[in-house]
């Protein structure tokens, strides 16, 4: 919401205010004014659990008779990140356009990186053959990728890859430092034809 349209919802609560109560819904209540801010009572919500999610979902499906798959499910889940609204928008995205929900489906919506493709990539790393996680990360970065968005990935499914746990929290502590270098190589690569995708 741009700052004039939220002045003009400022002047609004100020006309009704005696009448009416409003409640707003937002990602990021720093990119509200002040005005309004302080017209508010700030409720902050943690992230649902995964099982709260799927109990959603399958509620859902079972109603709108949606044919899925369990790696779909899990798809969804994964790039919900803890939020039912984004989980049932990509699941109601998913099978607007494709009738059907599994991983490939929800991942071509969603347009994220395949965690399998990470899941790869990290497991390259762990077996020090990092000429092979530089292909995939550069696969990533042509397939259109931010870096943002392959960066988040990694993190998140790090969080849960098999590997020891010191190596796992070695890993996500050296990653921040490591990505830019990833991402210098792979645009070098990219320059010099040398890309391996």
């Amino acid at each position: 919401m741009t700052d004039g349209a939220q002045q003009a919802l400022r002047r609004t609560m100020e006309i009704y205010s005696k009448t009416t109560r409003f409640a707003l819904a937002c990602n990021a209540s720093d990119k509200i004014i002040e005005p309004i801010q302080s017209r508010c009572a700030v409720l902050r919500y943690t992230k649902l659990t995964d099982a709260q999610i799927l109990t959603r979902l399958m509620n859902v499906i079972e109603k709108e008779r949606v044919p899925y798959t369990d790696d779909g499910l899990e798809a969804i889940i994964f790039t919900a990140q803890g939020d039912m609204r984004q989980a049932l928008n990509n699941l109601q995205s998913t099978f607007s356009g494709f009738g059907f929900i599994n991983s490939e489906n929800v991942f071509k919506v969603c347009d994220e990186p395949h965690p399998l493709l990470v899941k790869e990539m990290i497991q390259h790393c762990v077996n020090a053959n990092i000429d092979e996680a530089y292909k995939i990360l550069a696969h990533l970065w042509h397939l259109g990728y931010s870096p943002e968005d392959i960066i988040g990935n990694i993190f998140r499914v790090c969080k849960t890859f098999q590997m020891a746990e010191y190596l796992k929290l070695e890993f996500i502590k050296e990653l921040p430092n490591s990505f830019p270098k990833w991402l210098q190589h792979v645009h070098s690569h990219q320059h010099s034809g040398g890309s391996s995708t």
